[in-house]
């Protein structure tokens, strides 16, 4: 029986510090499933290639598949779960995508959230050209990508209302 040496590290993840232990080769999306529950972040194909398991760290999408656990220590992650708005109503890419039917079976929507949500802030106000762009790393199998293209734009308008908004 082998010992694999543990490391303790801290997660921030949704604005919520966690403290875990992990082997060194712990997969950040294996910790966010498996060690703190937050099963939002969908695996699919375990090379960084379907982008289900994007997340947010510091900011930047990244395939949380791709990335041990210890490499995120102190960094801020942010999952699908942390993309509702603080009183936990939708936010606004949740919203575009719900009234865009930019999701059918749902297994590639939190990695397609999280990438928007990034993109949308490098790029508030995206062309059809560029919002395809933005998604072109992560795979849908079943939408055919129209109603997410529809819903990255839709998604701008909302953020720009919310952030006016916020402004007042």
């Amino acid at each position: 029986m082998s010992t694999e040496q543990l490391h303790r590290i801290r997660l921030q993840v949704n604005g919520v510090a966690h403290e875990v232990e992990v082997p060194a080769r712990r997969l950040l999306s294996d910790a966010l499933r498996h060690d703190l529950g937050l099963t939002g972040t969908h695996v699919g194909c375990e090379h960084g290639v379907c982008g289900a398991c994007t997340i947010l760290v510091d900011g930047t999408p990244m395939r949380s598949c791709l990335m041990f656990a210890v490499s995120a220590a102190d960094s801020e992650l942010t999952t699908v779960e942390g993309l509702a708005n603080a009183d936990g109503t939708l936010g606004p890419v949740q919203q575009a995508f719900r009234e865009c039917h930019g999701l059918q079976c749902g297994f590639c929507t939190p990695g397609f959230l999280t990438t928007i949500t990034a993109g949308i802030k490098e790029n508030p106000s995206p062309s059809e050209d560029e919002a395809r762009e933005m998604i072109a790393g992560n795979l849908c199998r079943c939408t055919g990508y129209q109603n997410i293209v529809k819903a990255v734009c839709r998604a701008a308008e909302l953020a720009a209302t919310h952030s006016g908004e916020a402004d007042q």
